[in-house]
């Protein structure tokens, strides 16, 4: 089962059918896509394998991404949490946000519920971010919480930073 979480403005939660309509805007829209997987957007059939691929994750590991809803409004605005799938360079806090939800804040929100839960939850210290080097408004982010480039790996045919979350006081 996956645990709902909530934050002042967001909710954690599992992702439901409901959510395969916006979800597959959200990972059309090249904005979105440009720092993920290859960087290339998704078709709909493409964004529907990566849910399954999401929830199948919870259902393999205990734990995974959770579909992001901006509470007033409740709209599913995008997706974060604890990834880590077979041959992933480690245990990763990661996320994207549709186009509307950046720069709201919705990150580090988010960021701060995942890392709280990843390290009370599931006991972990070995907390990993995999940003792209363009990618500023998320080094911010990782950077905020203490995060610093600690080397990088080849991701999607990209060189990628891995940001190193400080073990948890």
């Amino acid at each position: 089962m996956v645990p709902r979480l909530e934050t002042l403005r967001l909710v954690l939660r599992a992702f439901s059918p409901s959510d395969v309509e916006p979800y597959a805007r959200m990972m059309a829209d090249p904005e979105v896509c440009r720092f993920l997987g290859d960087g290339k957007p998704l078709d709909r059939a493409d964004a529907w394998r990566q849910l399954t691929q999401i929830i199948g994750h919870w259902e393999l590991r205990g734990f995974g991404l959770w579909a992001v809803e901006e509470r007033e409004t409740r709209q599913l605005v995008g997706r974060i949490g604890c990834y880590e799938p077979e041959g992933w360079p480690g245990f990763e806090i990661g996320y994207a946000l549709a186009r509307e939800a950046c720069g709201r804040g919705f990150a580090r929100e988010g960021v701060a519920a995942a890392l709280a839960y990843a390290r009370r939850e599931l006991g972990r210290d070995d907390i990993i971010s995999l940003i792209r080097p363009a990618n500023r408004a998320s080094i911010a982010v990782a950077e905020h919480f203490g995060a610093r480039r600690t080397g990088d790996v080849e991701l999607f045919g990209a060189m990628t930073d891995v940001y190193t979350y400080p073990l948890s006081a």
